[in-house]
């Protein structure tokens, strides 16, 4: 990719063109993180009181009984966005999906075990784990580079 910046003092208003052959994955990338307006707050639910939560501070969004939680440094808390609504909003924050019911921030994982035959397993910063159902292994690979 190529960069180009040009400083105009009579500029009135930041501007940003993208010139691309074609419209694809690194395109889309860069437009969701142009267009993302800073920190997004999010609410979390625990006993009765609401927490406003930041991006960095989420590890993990996870689906269970028909529930949908993030998993925070802080501690665990209810959403009441549905896992798809999280993943829309996380994606420009580095979250990925790993599994029809799990996203997680690509920024707070310690290391991926691609020992394991089919599947791959991720360690957390906090020391838990989770993992790739097969379905996404390809799509995370992709994303790693290899």
């Amino acid at each position: 990719m190529k960069i180009d910046l040009q400083l105009d003092a009579d500029c009135a208003e930041l501007s940003v063109t993208i010139h691309a052959r074609e419209m694809n994955e690194e395109v889309r990338a860069l437009l969701q993180k142009l267009s993302a307006q800073g920190p997004e707050l999010l609410l979390g639910f625990r006993g009765g009181a609401a927490t406003p939560l930041e991006p960095s501070e989420i590890l993990r969004g996870y689906a269970a009984s028909q529930k949908v939680f993030l998993v925070a440094k802080s501690g665990e808390f209810q959403s009441r966005l549905r896992l798809y609504e999280l993943e829309e909003r996380l994606s420009p924050f580095g979250f990925v999906r790993i599994s029809n019911s799990e996203i997680v921030n690509l920024k707070e994982v310690r290391d991926f075990d691609m020992n394991l035959s089919g599947t791959i397993r991720v360690r957390l910063k906090d020391g838990s784990s989770t993992y790739v159902s097969r379905r996404y292994v390809a799509r995370i690979k992709e994303i790693l580079g290899t």
